[in-house]
């Protein structure tokens, strides 16, 4: 068998040295879409916390107005387990055994409810998939919706969307700092104007 002449192999050694010196081409990430929070929405899906100590799961139904939040937890069968109503006027958690806890605001009642202590205030943002000003989107997917956002310290990761759609809201996520962690699975949306 004929040997390729000494120029072709040079050549296609040059080129292949070349090739491997040339810089990887990457894909474009894809930007961030502008997502506007809803001020008023009700959620119904399950969640599972925990401190690190701790842990808590269960249903979670959540109605968020711009003055007003009421949340009830319950186990997983259906059971309530407590109640939140919170106001500009304060926040009261009822426990099923008809214990009452009132506080200046929900911030200081949601721990017990949800079993980890997470902000109220950039919640509605958080699982909207709305970051709010100052929060930093690290990552989006390929329909531009965020898959990373890190806020306040706070790690808020994006599994699943409902649907495809650029505005489509979360389905799965988790919010994170340190040792503390809620995964919320939200089964259902209702938005209102």
């Amino acid at each position: 068998m004929p040997r390729p002449p000494r120029g072709l192999f040079c050549a296609l050694l040059a080129g292949m040295l070349l090739a491997a010196c040339a810089p990887l081409q990457t894909v474009p990430e894809t930007a961030a879409v502008a997502r506007q929070a809803n001020a008023q929405f009700e959620l119904e899906g399950r969640l599972s916390a925990t401190d690190g100590e701790r842990a808590a799961s269960g249903q979670i139904q959540w109605q968020h107005t711009p003055t007003t939040d009421n949340w009830t937890a319950s186990t997983p069968l259906g059971q309530i387990l407590a109640q939140l109503h919170s106001t500009p006027a304060g926040a009261e958690l009822v426990l099923a055994d008809g214990q009452r806890h009132q506080a200046p605001s929900a911030n200081t009642l949601l721990p017990q409810l949800l079993g980890t202590e997470i902000p109220l205030e950039p919640l509605a943002d958080w699982v909207q998939a709305s970051p709010g000003t100052g929060a930093e989107v690290r990552a989006t997917d390929v329909h531009g919706r965020p898959v990373l956002v890190i806020d306040q310290g706070w790690r808020i990761d994006y599994a699943e969307y409902h649907d495809t759609s650029a505005s489509a809201l979360p389905r799965r996520l988790e919010i994170s700092r340190g040792e503390t962690r809620l995964r919320l699975v939200i089964d259902r949306w209702t938005l209102s104007p």
